[in-house]
């Protein structure tokens, strides 16, 4: 599994990570078992949010006794994130996963609360040893303008957004500004939305061409073209064991320049959206 520094100050971190949304939904044995076949082929990254339900619970079931090996990430809701709101949050979430500190703690989207109330929170439980480094996700340029302002260079560690295939905003301005300030980019839902390229289509029969040269699947190789950017990794989820073998694999995968201009030709990012998409 290939690794890439998480921020300009973080350790690093596993290229592809283990999505946890939806996590709480289906089988429980079974999501245990696949976080713990993606720990086991190198998916150290996990992500979750106290927006996910029972994500946080499953988790720590799979994680009882291999939390050193892991890059933990949790995050708290706008609605909760005034200075006492987004403590409170981060102990809650703590409590459920299990452990004494989060490797990075998440704004989930921007809400009606100030960043600097936000951000002080986020300063205050890195001193306690709470979290070790905090960031955002569904920030637009903008927003990340704003922060900036607030935190300084070098305290944003990552800003997770919607990255995949048929939506590929975030290389407008997102990925640029990320890249000039030393934040990490962390794509989740990278397979889409229950919209993957079907095997009949002209992108999915691309997909699956490469894909046979280098003896992968077609996940595996979006994957490889959305992590193909120095400072982008992804988070896909997977609701079984063979699935997390499945992503893991992706992370040794490395694509010719032909492949991703192909790649590019058949998914065009196309013009800059007024708003950032997200889910």
């Amino acid at each position: 599994m290939q690794t890439k520094k998480f921020g300009n100050n973080g350790p690093q971190v596993s290229l592809i990570g283990q999505g946890t949304w939806y996590l709480d939904r289906g089988d429980r044995k079974a999501a245990v078992t696949a976080l713990r076949r993606g720990i086991d082929a190198g998916m150290t990254h996990i992500d979750t949010a106290e927006m996910y339900g029972d994500a946080e619970l499953v988790i720590a079931d799979a994680i009882a006794d291999r939390r050193d090996e892991l890059f933990l990430v949790s995050k708290v809701l706008p609605s909760n994130a005034s200075r006492r709101g987004t403590i409170t949050a981060c102990e809650r979430s703590l409590k459920r996963l299990k452990t004494d500190h989060l490797d990075c703690y998440l704004l989930h989207w921007r809400g009606s609360y100030s960043l600097a109330d936000t951000v002080a929170a986020f300063d205050e439980l890195i001193a306690a040893g709470k979290i070790r480094s905090w960031g955002v996700s569904n920030f637009d340029t903008e927003d990340l303008d704003e922060l900036l302002d607030v935190a300084g260079e070098g305290a944003i560690a990552c800003n997770q957004v919607l990255y995949h295939l048929q939506e590929r905003a975030i290389e407008h301005a997102v990925i640029p500004w990320c890249e000039r300030h030393g934040v990490a980019v962390v794509a989740y839902s990278p397979f889409g939305h229950n919209d993957f390229p079907q095997p009949s289509s002209k992108g999915g029969d691309l997909l699956q061409g490469i894909a046979d040269a280098y003896k992968a699947t077609a996940r595996q190789v979006a994957l490889s073209f959305l992590t193909r950017n120095p400072s982008v990794l992804a988070i896909p989820k997977a609701s079984s064991a063979e699935h997390a073998a499945e992503n893991a694999a992706a992370g040794d995968l490395k694509l010719s320049d032909d492949d991703i201009a192909a790649l590019d030709k058949t998914f065009p990012r196309g013009a800059r959206p007024r708003g950032l998409p997200m889910l």
